[in-house]
């Protein structure tokens, strides 16, 4: 399976870009790689975080952390 890939420009500080290129010497991966890895998980946990805000937001019952063990069977 081949993935469409995009060409996106952005701008990054120097010190950013000179840890992008020794990483990629040490491990002859692109450049591109490990940023386009790096955006992925960002964007990811960003979107994890705004699912639970609102999932937060649109629920009624709030609990203490007594209760939620108790609900769960956790011993803690």
């Amino acid at each position: 399976m081949t993935i469409k890939t995009e060409t996106t420009v952005i701008r990054i500080s120097k010190v950013l870009d000179e840890r992008l290129d020794a990483l990629s010497a040490k491990t002859g991966r692109r450049k591109s790689y490990y940023a386009s890895k790096a955006i992925e998980r960002y964007l990811e946990d960003l979107e994890d975080y705004l699912d639970a805000k609102e999932a937060l937001k649109k629920s009624k019952r709030t609990y203490t952390l007594d209760e939620l063990a108790r609900k769960l069977g956790l011993d803690y």
